[in-house]
């Protein structure tokens, strides 16, 4: 009996692999990450997974200037206005306004997280994965063409 109980709660407490089918927030994401080059900087901040959501903002600017601001959130159940609700998403709203929600991607994205929707202008495909101690991301179009990619470093560690 004792056996059966814990094969229960370790099959409870396992974290979800590639091969399952349900998503799992990026709990590596969270923290503030920051990149600089030269006198332009972006910046992106991440809470820990809770309630089924992160929460994150970014920025980008150069020297004092601020550039563009924006707040996003992923959740692992979205409302979906063309269809079922979403099992993970990432909804943005640059500047504040304007939510645009990108469904999540499952597939080869290894260590990473993935993110699309082929109906925006631009960006239609957001990935997010770490390499070490950094955090990477890149958007695109959906065929991969125009793409943008950062490298942030957790913030204050002045490498």
């Amino acid at each position: 009996m004792r056996f059966i109980l814990l094969a229960m709660a370790l099959a409870v407490a396992a974290p979800a692999t590639a091969q399952d089918d349900d998503p799992v927030l990026p709990a590596w994401m969270a923290g503030c990450w920051e990149t600089r080059d030269g006198a332009r900087w972006a910046e992106e901040c991440w809470t820990a997974p809770r309630g089924g959501m992160m929460i994150g903002s970014g920025r980008r600017g150069e020297g004092d200037r601020l550039g563009e601001w924006e707040v996003m959130r992923i959740a692992l159940s979205e409302p979906n206005d063309d269809g079922p609700v979403l099992r993970m998403a990432f909804v943005a709203a640059p500047g504040g306004s304007g939510w645009t929600t990108f469904a999540w991607s499952p597939g080869d994205d290894g260590d990473g997280v993935a993110f699309a929707n082929v109906a925006n202008d631009y960006p239609q495909l957001i990935r997010y994965w770490r390499e070490g101690k950094n955090l990477k991301a890149r958007i695109s179009m959906a065929d991969g063409s125009r793409p943008v990619e950062w490298t942030y470093r957790p913030m204050g560690s002045g490498d």
